[in-house]
């Protein structure tokens, strides 16, 4: 495995959404919104919330942006670049199957991490110029979180960039994955269990499985204002059983990165280019 090749791919993946603006528009996107959050999310007033008030308002549109603006980022990497001829080009240099989805991945992973580091930052540091009892470290966490979500849908991005010949239908296996994780398999899920009259551990242990759900335990048992909400409606210490914690949560977010990833390798392994 050549690590300067892996970097050059990786640089190219950044220049190329430099050059398109991706991370300005994607970063400043992040920041207003989190400014608008905060100051106008409370409702029936106006004014600067903390960051942790932010968090809790922001984590619903976390959920459902992120994602979309993962596989957006990552859908065509890999069928974008065969429809256009330049794979083969990149293959006759001996650069490996392997090294050009680590590179695409890595490259991709930067921008993402980029935007998501920044638009929130700003937008951090902006709130916490208003506001007292500055709460960095659960800021810190949640940002880091959902960088890891976020890769987890650009890891699934990149191997339906693998999976389909177009890239039509890439975006579209990516968006309906998606959905199934926000609503499909979160509903199916209540409506059977329900039917089978089990107990809450069955739901909440099926239920962590799903990266959108993993990610949200994530937050509400280390961002402390999810956290305190929580215990105070007497949800994290009487609800969620005793596996919902860090030593389950953080491994199920790694390991879906790392089995779409490798998927996205196998699959691309296979292809006829």
């Amino acid at each position: 495995m050549k690590t300067d090749v892996i970097i050059s791919i990786a640089k190219k993946e950044i220049m190329d959404n430099i050059r398109n603006k991706w991370i300005i528009l994607v970063s400043v996107m992040f920041a207003l919104l989190t400014l608008a959050v905060s100051y106008f999310g409370s409702v029936g007033s106006t004014g600067w919330q903390d960051l942790g008030g932010t968090i809790v308002i922001m984590i619903v549109f976390v959920e459902y942006l992120i994602p979309i603006i993962a596989l957006m980022l990552g859908y065509a990497t890999i069928i974008g670049e065969i429809e256009r001829g330049s794979m083969s080009s990149l293959l006759s240099l001996s650069v490996t199957r392997f090294e050009i989805t680590l590179g695409k991945f890595l490259g991709l992973a930067a921008v993402l991490a980029f935007t998501i580091l920044v638009g929130f930052g700003v937008a951090g540091l902006v709130i916490a110029a208003n506001v007292t009892n500055v709460n960095y470290i659960a800021y810190l966490i949640f940002i880091g979180a959902t960088i890891i979500y976020g890769l987890i849908f650009l890891s699934i991005s990149l191997f339906f960039s693998t999976l389909f010949k177009k890239r039509s239908s890439a975006i579209g296996g990516a968006v309906l994955i998606w959905f199934s994780f926000l609503f499909i398999i979160p509903i199916v899920l209540t409506g059977v269990l329900d039917k089978l009259m089990v107990g809450l551990n069955w739901y909440y242990g099926l239920d962590v499985i799903n990266p959108v759900s993993a990610y949200f335990y994530f937050i509400a048992l280390n961002v402390v204002p999810l956290n305190q909400i929580a215990q105070q409606n007497n949800t994290v210490t009487s609800i969620y059983p005793s596996f919902i914690s860090n030593w389950v949560l953080v491994p199920i977010l790694i390991i879906w990165i790392i089995v779409f990833f490798f998927l996205a390798y196998w699959r691309f392994k296979k292809q006829d280019i």
